[in-house]
């Protein structure tokens, strides 16, 4: 699509921060108003409408395709994502070791993965089991009901982070501790690809496979300053 105006800008409105190109309010793809909690975000949306140059590029506007989410999507379903969010506690990446065939393997992830199961036993009250190999590992209900319990208490903008967080990671320990500014997103998506750093090491980088990660990483570190500007409110 070429660009069909100038100037990109805000506007306080009664429910928040609209966007809008040269004075009118912007749309999201499912044609709802783009109106903004934070102005901060709001004018993170306006910034990457400006940047844009003779073609718009959707892929280059990270912050305005989460806020249409959040508008389109997850507002309308909040129960339904969250639930889908939650869902992540029962099969955490974090509970699934590797075996002692593979002794190093096993110490990168116990020091990488068990202070954060830690530290949801400590913080969140959500004690989980460990196992070795991918064979299904029940976990106890109270903890899930736990980690339940703060995926609910997300509002829209906070669960649609969360949901990145969690499904870039694998796990929603993490993605609660990302969420709650325990952990920098970065930190996050290295902790949660230490098996594929460890195959890295031993068989040598593929292109392609190191593309895919710096893409996911960029998906989460977005994610990250998405929530940033929404609390700058």
């Amino acid at each position: 699509m070429k660009r069909f105006y100038k100037n990109a800008g805000t506007s306080a409105v009664e429910d928040g921060f609209a966007v809008q190109l040269d004075g009118r309010n912007i749309k999201t793809p499912a044609k709802a108003g783009l109106v903004l909690p934070a102005l901060a975000l709001a004018e993170a949306v306006a910034a990457e409408w400006q940047a844009q140059g003779e073609e718009i590029d959707p892929q280059s506007m990270p912050i305005m395709t989460l806020a249409s989410t959040v508008i389109d999507r997850v507002v309308p379903n909040h129960a339904e994502v969250a639930e889908i969010v939650a869902s992540y506690g029962e099969s955490d990446l974090l509970c699934y070791r590797a075996t002692a065939e593979q002794p190093e393997l096993v110490k990168r992830q116990q020091d990488a993965w068990q202070p954060w199961l830690d530290w949801a036993m400590r913080q969140l009250d959500a004690p989980l089991s460990v196992t070795e190999g991918i064979m299904h590992v029940d976990q106890p209900s109270d903890s899930l009901n736990a980690l339940k319990t703060v995926v609910e208490a997300c509002d829209a903008y906070e669960l649609a982070s969360l949901h990145e967080f969690t499904s870039l990671t694998g796990s929603l320990v993490l993605g609660i501790a990302v969420l709650k500014g325990e952990l920098e997103a970065g930190t996050a998506f290295d902790l949660a690809h230490v098996d594929e750093e460890h195959q890295a090491e031993l068989w040598g980088r593929d292109e392609e496979a190191e593309a895919r990660l710096e893409k996911r990483k960029g998906d989460l570190l977005n994610a990250a300053e998405f929530l940033r500007l929404l609390r700058l409110a």
